[in-house]
């Protein structure tokens, strides 16, 4: 009788995704149609039930009614009173927070929290990342910086066991790396232009400005982000009221946009400061000291393109480099852009909307890697 033998090695086979549950799946178009209707919860559902007539997305057991309730019972919308008095749905801070994290899984991949906030410098000196080089120890160096396991090495090395002293010019230093913070203002331009000609603009930025804020806030929370959005004028947004930005009926104001932007940078103790700029159109529009409005929807209009400039020119003697991410082809509007960059010295990519996030995340991990001077 022959003795069977054992064997070991691997197996391989197809992957098996993990079976999402049906409200698992539900969420996840939820909350992609709850981006798109700017957090209008009624719209978002009849859009739902326009696919779930079109795709079978429940079944009998499982109706949208019971998704709207495990909604409620999960915490993700919550009963309100309209403007109107009559009953309404929104969605809480929970989806608010599931958005801008789907965003980050969207755009940027599945990135791990990190309890390293901080950019690191290239240069050496006293800092808190170590670099494993060690150097002598000089006057005024902070004992706590003192390599103890390397300085009692040197003293057995250099007195011996049987006469064990450990003396200055053992000790020695490791050194470590300055980290920097970062201070960005992301501005997202919502003329009108935004979803003209039949493509939704407003809705990818919006994505970008979320997963951006999420991986701040969890990667780099010691970084700072300020989101202010343009039209005519300019103004702060803040993080959560992102799933509900909307495009309005408005020129394109970029000089109040960079005068918000560098206002917000100048009382930042940070020195690492940068501008991101999204947006797809021209500047055509500017507001005069008398507090009227001059536009100018026609090409490119001298007197506010020269504005422009001016300001990216007051934003390098502040040391902001400015990174516009320009979501058109037009080559006239590609020549200013290329203007405004040199004025500034910063940077300019011409993308679609596809690669908008990654460019975005790429500029910001770049940055982050170097002391902006």
């Amino acid at each position: 009788m022959r003795k069977q033998q054992n064997r070991s090695g691997f197996v391989f086979k197809t992957y098996d995704a993990p079976q999402k549950s049906l409200f698992d799946q539900l969420l996840d178009i939820f909350q992609e149609l709850i981006t798109h209707t700017s957090g209008d919860f009624d719209e978002a559902m009849d859009w739902l039930k326009e696919l779930d007539k079109e795709y079978k997305l429940t079944n009998d057991e499982y109706t949208l009614d019971d998704f709207v309730q495990e909604l409620k019972d999960k915490g993700y919308i919550r009963e309100e009173i309209k403007p109107d008095g009559n009953n309404g749905t929104a969605i809480t801070e929970k989806t608010e927070r599931a958005i801008r994290k789907r965003a980050l899984d969207q755009i940027f991949g599945k990135l791990k929290k990190s309890s390293q906030g901080n950019h690191r410098s290239k240069l050496n000196g006293r800092g808190d990342e170590h670099t494993g080089d060690y150097r002598e120890y000089r006057f005024g160096d902070g004992l706590e910086r003192i390599s103890m396991t390397e300085s009692l090495r040197n003293a057995q090395i250099n007195n011996g066991a049987e006469d064990f002293r450990l003396r200055e010019s053992d000790l020695v230093v490791e050194e470590t790396h300055f980290k920097a913070q970062m201070s960005t203002v992301l501005m997202i331009d919502i003329s009108h232009s935004m979803i003209l000609y039949g493509e939704d603009r407003i809705t990818p930025a919006k994505k970008v400005a979320m997963a951006l804020a999420q991986l701040i806030t969890t990667r780099y929370p010691k970084d700072s982000l300020d989101i202010i959005v343009y039209g005519n004028d300019a103004w702060p947004i803040k993080i959560k009221d992102l799933p509900y930005l909307q495009v309005g009926p408005y020129h394109t104001n970029t000089v109040a946009g960079l005068n918000l932007a560098m206002d917000i940078l100048r009382r930042k103790r940070n020195s690492n400061k940068q501008i991101f700029n999204i947006t797809d159109g021209k500047p055509s529009c500017i507001k005069l000291k008398d507090g009227r409005y001059y536009k100018n929807p026609n090409g490119l209009d001298e007197y506010i393109v020269n504005q422009c400039y001016s300001m990216a020119r007051q934003a390098r003697k502040l040391h902001i480099p400015i990174t516009t991410f320009m979501i058109a082809n037009d080559p006239y509007l590609q020549q200013f852009v290329d203007n405004f960059t040199e004025a500034n010295q910063g940077k300019a990519f011409y993308t679609g909307l596809q690669g908008l996030g990654e460019m975005i995340f790429q500029d910001y991990e770049s940055n982050r890697k170097k002391r902006i001077k």
